[in-house]
């Protein structure tokens, strides 16, 4: 048997995504202040760009605003267009390019938008790129967990209820740098429109995440629950932390009266104290956090509705300069030159439309979450509805992993304060029998029901066995989702409880 070489032709089937559209969808995840970072990296490396106050292009007369859209390059889509733009970005994260250098298209043509007004872009600010292969936005976007990110991973697995993640959300955004809690609970009970039990029982639940001692509420606080955690927290421990005053002036014959211990155990329990961390969020870095600027604002109308509205002071304005590329591309000399300006032509025009497409994007899917979770903007945090990433997906006809990157760092103003998109997405365990969904809460308390259960019953369930009675209830869930939530609920495997029991 001989081995040789030959070549074959193939016919398949198979989406290309170009580096260009790979670009539009990453756009649709930045935040604010990201999406700024790459316009203005692109206005000062793209010479067909500028700003509509005509700051961005070369040679731009100062009375460029006053020429004609065609001469100025500004872009218009029709619905056509839009939804077009919408297929294509719900491109998945698994397709390739078929290219490894951008394509060069033809400059894209004006379109008359019909009724719908001009997306009103604004100022831009400074930082980032948006290079042609697309490594200065995986920069941008690649950073450190941040201590808030590092709070909410926790608060994901705490057994929560949406009511308590709504609050336990709203706590964690009140975090400063230091890990301390700087917010009023009496403030956010009434913004929320909940009572200040369920505040205080978040707060303590929250209160005991890694690191030790965050989300006190001044340091005697802090200490207090870094003792607690080492269980060194007596009521000689109690009047010391009280009395900090006292060890801060030296005091040391006052703390032996106050504590009611004599030189040596004063002397180990400052040691103890020292010990301790009074900046728990520290090694988490000490950078000041921006602060939060709306994407979408949501008002209630006079007809009792919501009106919701892009604030478009985060809506960067670029045009593309046709007047200076005509100019320039009769003065080209190579065809060198003449492809590196269509190039440049391709990328601001597909620039404007991406921005143009993630500003409507954005709306239509904040517009959606606002209907399905009416009960919450009328009523309070009470009556946050489940919702999960395809429901909205299939209301507003995308992909769930468009609706996903929408709704990352994407942050909307409400009359009940600012929340992340991703607030009002609550989780629900879908029912066995193909009935209506069991809420989250609802199994993590049946749960608990059966744990609680064995001692009068004399039988240890494992957690395969509670699968089968909460399928025999109805109940859809996988055997995981139950050791996840009953860790959550700090209960110990059936191994520990057998031990116990003995």
């Amino acid at each position: 048997m001989s081995l040789g070489q030959r070549l074959e032709i193939r016919q398949g089937q198979g989406l290309v995504i170009t580096p260009q559209l790979q670009q539009a969808i990453k756009l649709l995840q930045l935040s604010n202040l990201e999406l700024e970072a790459v316009v203005e990296a692109e206005l000062e490396r793209n010479p067909l760009l500028l700003r509509e106050d005509g700051e961005g292009g070369p040679d731009t007369p100062d009375n460029d605003n006053d020429m004609p859209r065609e001469e100025r390059g500004e872009l218009e889509l029709s619905d056509r267009d839009t939804q077009q733009a919408n297929s294509d970005l719900d491109a998945s994260e698994g397709d390739v390019y078929g290219d490894d250098e951008p394509t060069v298209r033809e400059p894209v043509a004006s379109a008359d938008m019909g009724e719908g007004p001009m997306v009103d872009w604004s100022r831009a600010g400074k930082g980032g790129g948006f290079d042609g292969d697309g490594d200065t936005l995986d920069r941008a976007m690649s950073r450190d967990k941040t201590l808030a990110e590092h709070l909410m991973d926790q608060a994901l697995i705490a057994g929560f209820s949406a009511p308590e993640m709504a609050v336990a959300q709203i706590l964690i955004d009140a975090v400063d740098e230091g890990g301390y809690l700087r917010a009023d609970l009496t403030e956010i009970a009434e913004r929320l429109g909940c009572s200040m039990a369920l505040i205080e029982k978040v707060l303590g639940v929250c209160q005991g995440f890694e690191p030790t001692g965050v989300m006190a509420r001044s340091v005697p606080e802090c200490l207090k629950l870094q003792l607690i955690e080492r269980n060194r927290f007596d009521p000689a421990m109690a009047a010391l932390i009280d009395n900090l005053e006292l060890l801060a002036r030296r005091d040391l014959s006052a703390l032996r009266r106050v504590c009611g211990v004599d030189d040596e155990d004063l002397a180990e329990m400052i040691r103890e104290l020292k010990a301790l961390t009074p900046r728990p969020g520290a090694a988490f870095g000490a950078e000041p956090q921006a602060g939060v600027v709306p994407d979408v604002f949501v008002r209630q109308d006079l007809s009792g509705g919501w009106r919701v509205d892009l604030n478009s002071d985060t809506l960067p304005r670029v045009l593309v300069d046709q007047s200076y590329h005509a100019k320039v591309v009769n003065s080209a000399r190579s065809d060198q030159e003449k492809t590196y300006l269509t190039e440049c032509l391709s990328q601001a025009n597909w620039l404007i439309k991406s921005l143009d497409q993630r500003a409507r994007t954005i709306l239509k899917v904040s517009a959606e979450i606002v209907r399905q979770q009416d009960g919450f903007f009328v009523y309070g945090v009470e009556h946050l509805r489940p919702l999960n990433l395809k429901t909205v997906a299939e209301a507003v006809g995308m992909h769930e992993s468009t609706i996903s990157r929408v709704t990352t760092n994407k942050y909307i103003s409400t009359p009940r304060g600012v929340f992340e998109l991703k607030f009002f997405f609550t989780s629900a365990i879908a029912a066995a029998d193909g009935s209506e969904a069991h809420s989250a809460e609802s199994v993590r308390h049946k749960i608990k029901h059966l744990i609680e259960g064995e001692k009068a019953s004399g039988e240890v369930l494992s957690d395969d066995r509670i699968v089968e009675i909460l399928k025999e209830a109805g109940v859809d869930i996988a055997r995981r989702t139950v050791a996840k939530y009953r860790e959550a609920l700090r209960i110990p495997s059936s191994v520990e409880r057998k031990r116990m029991i003995r």
